[in-house]
């Protein structure tokens, strides 16, 4: 019998407003990276943004672009503005390394690497003592941080592993920063970032 040809490789045009419950679940997990500078990312006013969700992704899109978005082929659409992160099958939101130009611009807390911390970082491992190089003052424990190399390049994001007092008392081989991503993701896991 002859055999079907494979699905072509596009997602149906199903972006629509996130729900209530939704919002709140990403707005409290951008919330640890960037409080209440949310305010910001919605009240844009040089150029109004809105957040859309196409399948499981949340996207950060302008309302320029998304008025002209109808005009698109309807099953074509792979993405549409910056990708935020997306929802598990558990409900619960995974911020992605694409969201980093905007975590970088109004995050709360950073932390800068030495040069010999890059790689290691870069490779998806955590920031350990050793390897820092500065840190914001006051970050709390578990609160969200943007990891910057010495020249302010950002390389990731990740939680503070102990509070900015704590970390001064810790030993060289202690974590200062959790891993939680990194622009080495760009290479690393190529087909699931967009």
């Amino acid at each position: 019998p002859p055999s079907s040809p494979p699905p072509p490789l596009h997602y149906n045009y199903n972006m629509r407003p996130l729900t209530e419950d939704e919002l709140r679940t990403m707005f409290t997990k951008l919330s640890t990276y960037i409080g209440k500078n949310i305010q910001h990312l919605l009240q844009n006013a040089q150029e109004p943004h809105s957040f859309r969700l196409l399948k499981d992704r949340v996207y950060y899109v302008s309302e320029t672009l998304l008025k002209q978005a109808p005009s698109l082929q309807g099953d074509t659409v792979l993405s549409l503005g910056t990708c935020i992160g997306k929802f598990t099958k558990s409900n619960k939101f995974k911020m992605h390394i694409t969201a980093l130009p905007i975590l970088n611009r109004y995050a709360l807390y950073k932390v800068w690497v030495k040069p010999s911390s890059e790689m290691s970082f870069l490779y998806g491992n955590n920031v350990p003592k050793s390897g820092l190089g500065r840190i914001t003052d006051a970050v709390p424990q578990y609160g969200g941080v943007v990891v910057l190399s010495m020249q302010d390049v950002p390389l990731g994001f990740g939680v503070a592993a102990q509070s900015t007092e704590t970390t001064k008392e810790m030993d060289p081989s202690g974590n200062v920063v959790l891993h939680q991503g990194d622009v080495g993701e760009y290479l690393r896991n190529e087909d699931d970032v967009f």
